[in-house]
Order: C-alpha cells, then sequence, then structure tokens
C-alpha cells in the first residue's frame, strides 16, 4: 500500500498492476508489458527464481527489488538472475524514486547495505570499508564500462581511446567510481567488476 501511494503521488509513474503471487504476476506483465516490475521475492507468494523466470519470458522488464535484509547468497542470488537495482525496505521514498528513475535508464541503483553485504566476504586490507546507511550507489552504464575495462588492466589513456573519451573525463569518473563504491586502489574495482560478471575471475588464473 505505501508502494502504491508513493508511485500514484508521482507523476512520472503509473501503477498498471499488482500481483499477489507468481501466477499473477507473470499474466500482468505479460498484459501491460511495465518498464519495470518491483518485487519483493522474500514473501510466501514469491521466489528468488521468479526474477530469472520473468527475465526469460520478458528480457525488456527491468527489476527493482526491495527486500528486507536478507543473507548474502540470496542477494547475490537475485542480481544473477538479472536484477538491476536492489532496496531494504528500510530505504526511504526518495531513494526509491531514484531508484526506478535509474533503473527505467538501465543504470544499477544498489543501497549501500545491500553492497556492503555482497562485498563483505571479498574484503581485503580494509580497502571496501563498512556501509551503516541505506544511501544508494548509482552507477550509470559509462561508468560499468569504465569499471570493466580498468579491471582487465586497461590504463585511463588506454580506457579514453577505447571509449572516445579525453584521458581527463576518464581520470575523472575513476575518481567518482572509487568514490561511490568506497574502495581506493585498483583491487577493489577488480572485486567489484568480478562480482557484477563484468570480469571472468578465471581471467587471473592463466594470466
Amino acid at each position: 500500500m505505501g508502494l502504491s501511494a508513493l508511485l500514484n503521488e508521482n507523476a512520472a509513474w503509473f501503477l498498471v498492476g499488482e500481483a499477489e503471487n507468481s501466477e499473477m504476476l507473470f499474466e500482468k506483465v505479460k498484459l501491460y508489458h511495465p518498464d519495470i516490475v518491483i518485487i519483493d521475492y522474500s514473501t510466501s507468494a514469491f521466489k528468488v527464481e521468479n526474477i530469472g523466470q520473468l527475465l526469460k519470458k520478458f528480457p525488456k522488464t527491468k527489476v527493482l527489488a526491495i527486500t528486507p535484509e536478507l543473507n548474502r547468497s540470496l542477494m547475490v542470488k537475485a542480481f544473477d538472475l538479472g536484477t538491476t537495482s536492489y532496496l531494504l525496505k528500510d530505504c526511504d521514498k526518495e531513494e526509491i524514486n531514484e531508484a526506478l528513475t535509474k533503473t527505467a535508464k538501465g543504470d544499477k541503483f544498489v543501497c549501500g547495505k545491500v553492497l556492503d553485504k555482497m562485498m563483505n566476504a571479498e574484503k581485503e586490507g580494509g580497502s571496501v570499508p563498512n556501509v551503516t546507511s541505506c544511501e544508494g550507489l548509482n552507477i550509470t552504464t559509462r561508468e560499468m564500462e569504465i569499471i570493466k575495462l580498468i579491471a582487465e588492466g586497461y590504463s585511463n589513456k588506454q580506457v579514453a581511446d577505447k571509449l572516445f573519451l579525453s584521458t581527463h573525463t576518464v581520470t575523472t569518473h575513476r575518481k567518482n567510481i572509487m568514490n561511490k563504491l568506497g574502495v581506493n586502489n585498483t583491487a577493489g574495482l577488480v572485486l567489484f567488476a568480478v562480482r557484477e560478471h563484468l570480469l571472468n575471475p578465471n581471467k587471473f588464473l592463466f594470466s
């Protein structure tokens, strides 16, 4: 009811339907072809596998998961199945609106607490600090491209050449990305790239 009220008070969004279970969800998506599906897969009515099933049938639909805080493996699985953005239920309405805006554009928006839980097992030497707030992490499509290339070992100049940008622009992007992720070295970017499946971890096994 709270999400419905939030969506209805914002002229940018139009709520086309609500689903009480996975069967109804697939029927509604088939009927309305929404840009975004908001789902809490932790309830008894849904399960995380529904995300993969949904996107297999409707690949143009984007998924924003909003759940209570869950264990890391479930959150990682949600992303593996194609979730674009992820918030916790205690995020405020400004964050929800921002997440919807970014998700509609194809950009990722991740609650800081979600990112912290997902990266916690991969921390090395304190390079990824604890996150204590829900403040959203917005990584744009362009920034994801830059992260991937940096993680693959390209220099700022090489990234600039590949993306037809100036070296200064890439340097600025890199600083912004590291600030958003809370990392202070390339290793932190590589960990993020591996977790987001931008980079195959096996790449480093035979280098």
